[in-house]
């Protein structure tokens, strides 16, 4: 059983005890998120599509913690000049773990 859910403007294909890092999210809760924009579950030969979610249907996942993505390399220079300029970025994400995958 899988389902694809969307978060942070991205779209996640999840099984049970999966590990995913998505965007930081503002929630408070220490323990458990849980997503109730589920677009897709696939139980076997059976396949529910949302328009655009899945109506009674959530994903359950445990916070796992707060990592940094691998960092991403900026440099600009302007050619014929000796200007350069190198910067970097790393995102903050969240790692979950797919607990529960519900259809009511």
């Amino acid at each position: 059983m899988y389902a694809v859910i969307e978060t942070g403007g991205r779209q996640y294909r999840i099984k049970e005890n999966d590990l995913i890092d998505v965007e930081l999210l503002k929630s408070q809760s220490q323990g458990e998120i849980k997503f109730s924009n589920v677009l897709l579950i696939s139980n076997g030969d059976k396949i529910i599509v949302g328009r655009p979610f899945v109506k009674d249907a959530y994903v359950i996942c445990k916070k796992i913690g707060e990592i940094k993505s691998k960092k991403k390399i900026i440099f600009k220079f302007r050619r014929r000049k000796a200007s350069k300029k190198k910067t970097g970025h790393r995102q903050r994400l969240l790692r979950l773990k797919v607990e529960k995958i519900v259809v009511k």
